[in-house]
């Protein structure tokens, strides 16, 4: 899920920024020190949109730098457990799927494809359902429910596991032939 988080921070300011604008350099500083970083329980920050800065700031003796406390909004990926994402498949390997899902990957075990066992095949860098023949490979769009979220132990790492074993979750392309398989059996239904 995406988030609008606002953020405080006090911000060194150093001499070679002071040519510039007060707003223009706290920003540079923020998008360089918070984009692209991740923050345990709050996911990987993405963009630093604005900031507010106060104008009084202070000096430390020994360092010819000012800093300003500042208040700025940044864009947040922030991964829920249980939450429906799409995404594309980037890489097919032997033990599942990694998928981009925006700014981050997620990983999905062959065992969570589907409820068919999945097979590598390398010579054409796919994975081939035994008793469906179903097919997902790079490139393929997915939808899927992550069922994993962990952060590494310093939070510079964030992992997350998906499923698509569940009903209407998948390569998109199955989950319109099972919608027109449910559609199909409505009708029939119907007309009884």
């Amino acid at each position: 899920m995406f988030k609008l988080i606002e953020f405080e921070d006090v911000v060194r300011i150093p001499p070679s920024m002071f040519d510039k604008p007060l707003e223009e350099a706290t920003l540079e500083i923020l998008k360089e020190n918070y984009e692209g970083q991740i923050i345990r329980d709050l996911g990987i920050i993405i963009s630093v949109l604005d900031v507010e800065v106060s104008d009084l700031g202070y000096i430390v003796y020994g360092d010819g730098a000012s800093y300003h406390r500042a208040r700025f909004n940044a864009l947040v990926f922030t991964p829920e457990l249980h939450e429906v994402v799409e995404g594309e498949v980037s890489i097919v390997e032997e033990f599942g799927l990694l998928v981009r899902l925006g700014p981050v990957e997620g990983f999905i075990h062959k065992s969570q494809i589907h409820d068919d066992f999945f097979s590598y095949n390398r010579e054409q860098n796919l994975m081939l359902g035994s008793k469906t023949h179903r097919i997902i490979r790079k490139g393929d769009r997915v939808r899927a429910r992550i069922v994993s979220i962990s952060y590494g132990t310093k939070g510079h790492m964030l992992r997350i596991g998906l499923t698509m074993r569940q009903p209407f979750l998948g390569k998109l392309e199955w989950i319109e032939e099972d919608l027109k398989g449910v559609r199909g059996g409505e009708e029939e239904g119907a007309s009884v």
